[in-house]
């Protein structure tokens, strides 16, 4: 079984990207990783070169702007970083700048892999999510967060990147064909330090919405403020993985948040309710379970 990862990144220092880590985490699965690097203001292209040569293979690209709304380039450069995998590999292992695997779910992932590989009704592999906020000590519950993802896709032409990344779909516009998994996803896009944050918040914006859209909603200032958008937290209480523990040593900003406050909507308590207690699951879903 060949496992290929692959993923996209720009402008990684100055985001304060964990890109590093997120290629790190699923590498030792990987027998190859493809990174497609955009033209960056930074040294993302220097800092990617430094990870694991024997494994790494670069594409430089340059983002087009034309694809700015929706945010389409993102899935143009994910695209671009899938269609340069071998044709010999059996999965795609696709990780985002600010996602990053738990060590403890390298074996099950493995295991999933070898089970439904030769099973071609099973397009992908979908793993729960974790979306943390503020700092490394709280997790996002609210409905806004997406539950769950597909990061492992077989290794056919038809599959793509859909949207603006976050998920993928095969032929005209299908939904793929999955198994779920028992292992997750660190999402760590929220925490980030205060300025590179806000960095982050002007200028992806971009990608989705036009410059006056921006201008009413986007809040201009040095730094985010966390406190003024925080919504349904609750405390974590297990361990990150391995490759975030020097990243997470370094927190030079302090957030403090009491869970006993959260204020659910109406549509969030039923939503959770539905799915806990009566197993449906109404909350957003790119896939079809099979």
């Amino acid at each position: 079984m060949k496992i290929s990862g692959f993923t996209f990144i720009k402008n990684a220092l100055i985001y304060d990207y964990p890109i590093v880590e997120a290629i790190q985490s699923i590498l030792p699965l990987c027998d190859e990783f493809i990174v497609a690097v955009g033209k960056s203001d930074d040294d993302t292209l220097a800092l990617i070169q430094g990870i694991d040569p024997s494994k790494i293979k670069i594409i430089e690209t340059e983002w087009d702007e034309s694809l700015r709304t929706g945010g389409f380039v993102l899935a143009e450069e994910t695209n671009k970083a899938l269609r340069a995998i071998s044709k010999d590999s059996d999965w795609c292992f696709y990780i985002q700048g600010d996602e990053v695997m738990h060590e403890k779910y390298l074996p099950i992932v493995r295991e999933a892999m070898l089970k439904h590989k030769d099973n071609l009704n099973v397009d992908g592999l979908v793993f729960d999510y974790r979306h943390f906020y503020g700092s490394y000590d709280y997790v996002g519950v609210a409905s806004k967060w997406y539950l769950s993802e597909i990061r492992v896709i077989r290794n056919i032409p038809s599959i793509y990147s859909y949207k603006d990344a976050q998920g993928f779909r095969k032929d005209d516009d299908q939904k793929l064909n999955v198994k779920l998994i028992n292992a997750e996803i660190y999402h760590y896009g929220w925490v980030k330090e205060p300025a590179a944050m806000q960095k982050k918040q002007e200028t992806f914006n971009k990608l989705w919405h036009n410059d006056e859209w921006i201008e009413n909603n986007v809040v201009k200032s040095d730094t985010f403020d966390y406190k003024a958008n925080v919504s349904q937290l609750i405390r974590f209480k297990h361990s990150h993985p391995e490759v975030m523990k020097e990243r997470i040593i370094r927190i030079n900003w302090k957030f403090e948040e009491d869970p006993s406050f959260n204020n659910s909507s109406i549509k969030d308590k039923m939503k959770h309710f539905l799915k806990k207690y009566l197993g449906i699951n109404t909350y957003y879903k790119n896939y079809k379970v099979v």
